[in-house]
């Protein structure tokens, strides 16, 4: 069965396609099940290459409008990528109960130490800030709020050498997920972007060999997730290359998150 629960749209402002083209073109494509989760604004600031909060109502909309259309033909969710920040504690809560979302994706590109510090992934100054950024995940995990952990090896795209904090923040990510049941995405964009040479070898950014090697000693669930961010790549032989790997790794793999 072909489904895909992280579905990005030209309203994150880098990605392009309406909720209708990627209806449209699941539909096309076979998809049984298709899962929005465009990042997802915050009610009072701008995090950059989101949905503006304005937007949030529309969006909705749109994807009830579509599911309307195509009924007969798929079943689609409505949900977001979203970043925890434990000041908006209730803000993700009325995201399911009053704006009657399906699901919340932890796509934690940006997260805050307990100290109060504003931190983003993607300029790791070293291997040290793993470390903060998995007890991020695993104080997000443990919220209950999110269906998924998005990307959860993105860390990995930093060009450092593994070590032992790359094995820490790795078991401690793990470790939660197992402790809580949480699910954890083989994201396929990060096959996307690539074989690149890294002071560990030439490999993809993520999902991370030596990440997904300690998932499959566990039975934790993972998604696989194309991350697609025009309708073409919904399930595109990223994604499709994706599921092979991670099935032939022996890795727990589910279809649907319901």
């Amino acid at each position: 069965m072909i489904t895909n629960f992280h579905t990005h749209t030209y309203r994150c402002k880098h990605a392009s396609g309406t909720e209708e083209d990627y209806t449209a073109e699941a539909v096309r494509q076979g998809a049984a099940i298709l899962g929005f989760s465009d990042h997802g604004p915050f009610p009072d600031k701008d995090y950059g290459l989101r949905m503006d909060y304005s937007e949030l109502g529309n969006y909705i909309n749109a994807i009830n409008e579509s599911q309307e259309k195509h009924k007969d033909e798929i079943l689609l969710y409505k949900g977001l990528e979203i970043e925890y920040h434990p000041q908006y504690t209730e803000y993700y809560r009325s995201l399911t109960e009053q704006h009657g979302l399906d699901y919340l994706a932890l796509g934690e590109h940006t997260y805050t130490t307990p100290d109060g510090e504003f931190h983003n992934i993607f300029f790791a100054q070293s291997t040290t800030d793993y470390i903060d950024y998995a007890n991020a995940i695993c104080r997000a995990i443990e919220t209950g709020f999110f269906a998924f952990v998005a990307h959860p090896d993105v860390m990995f795209i930093n060009t450092f050498e593994w070590d032992d904090c790359c094995d820490k923040a790795s078991e401690l990510i793990i470790d939660c997920a197992e402790k809580h049941n949480a699910v954890l995405e083989y994201n396929a964009n990060g096959i996307r972007r690539n074989l690149r040479a890294y002071s560990d070898g030439i490999r993809y950014p993520y999902p991370h060999k030596k990440f997904w090697d300690m998932v499959k000693q566990t039975n934790i669930r993972v998604l696989v997730g194309s991350d697609c961010h025009c309708p073409e790549q919904i399930h595109d032989e990223y994604m499709r290359k994706a599921v092979q790997t991670a099935v032939q790794m022996g890795l727990n793999v589910i279809e649907n998150i319901f």
